[in-house]
């Protein structure tokens, strides 16, 4: 059968969940400061349940996601704090790799926002040196239009690093990014240095009609989904907040294994959760690869 990649699940929904604190705009970046050891605990899970890679609680370190707050001027503390707790969870666990996260500028799902090239790949950059020395490939999530994905391959490939180029679709149309750009566009942007070509943060049934646009590239690919209801308009604001999204109420284990076993199908190499996927959903997701034959690598 096939090696898989079985990559974790969602971090942010699951530090509300265990947390008990109420979200902020610093949500993820916060919680490391209030509760030291919570994102280590989370990675272990997820290793525990199947996972082989651990995505670094990096998403939302940018300048200007702590501009104007407690944290602006502590980026490097920061970073070296997700990298610590990845590989703390790794050490334990024995194996596994680190995938450092590049979220995108401004706020997620707002490809108005991104800034112009000049701007966004000296950002990108930065993030991408943070990232370099304690990771084993450059994950860049959530990308939402042609523009981010130039810019933030460029930059992410300054690290030497394997870069893994993860794009946002319209969770309605998966033919469309949110930019409303066709997702077959970002095909001749990927083959010019991204190791991967994933589709992630979207509704599933969208990622399987995006998949099926970007299947003949001859990157390994593949896909992770939320289990969000839809993106909110709420959330669309500025510095929004986690509970302005809702869960959907089919998004248990088995029903989004189902999902991911179609992507399998359709030639996915590398799969696993965005947000709201838990340790329970990975766990759900390594057992049926297993049983069909397929070793998780």
């Amino acid at each position: 059968m096939t090696d898989i990649t079985l990559l974790d699940g969602g971090m942010g929904q699951e530090l509300v969940r265990r947390s008990g604190d109420i979200p902020t705009p610093m949500w993820s970046t916060q919680v490391m400061q209030d509760h030291p050891g919570l994102v280590q605990k989370i990675h272990a899970d997820f290793f525990a349940a199947g996972a082989t890679i651990a995505t670094a609680n990096t998403y939302a370190l940018h300048r200007d996601r702590v501009a104007d707050t407690p944290l602006e001027g502590q980026l490097p503390d920061l970073f070296a704090r997700a990298m610590r707790e990845a590989e703390t969870a790794r050490t334990q666990h024995g194996s596994g790799r680190i995938a450092g996260a590049i979220g995108p500028l401004g706020a997620s799902y707002r490809p108005d926002l991104h800034p112009p090239s000049e701007d966004a790949v000296g950002l990108f950059c930065e993030v991408a040196d943070h990232l370099a020395e304690g990771c084993d490939l450059i994950l860049c999530e959530t990308v939402s239009s042609l523009a981010h994905a130039r810019d933030v391959l460029t930059a992410a490939r300054t690290s030497g690093k394997p870069v893994w180029l993860a794009m946002t679709v319209d969770d309605q149309d998966g033919q469309v990014l949110r930019s409303g750009e066709p997702v077959a566009d970002v095909l001749p942007i990927a083959e010019n240095g991204a190791a991967a070509l994933l589709i992630n943060c979207s509704a599933p049934e969208a990622i399987t009609t995006a998949l099926d646009q970007i299947k003949h590239t001859g990157l390994p690919f593949g896909a992770y989904a939320n289990g969000f209801v839809q993106i909110s308009e709420g959330f669309l604001d500025d510095k929004p907040t986690v509970d302005a999204l809702t869960l959907r109420h089919d998004f248990t284990p088995e029903a989004y294994a189902d999902h991911v076993m179609t992507w399998i199908d359709m030639g996915a190499t590398i799969v696993g959760g965005c947000c709201e996927v838990s340790p329970t959903h990975i766990a759900e997701i390594a057992r049926r690869l297993r049983a069909v034959g397929h070793t998780i690598v």
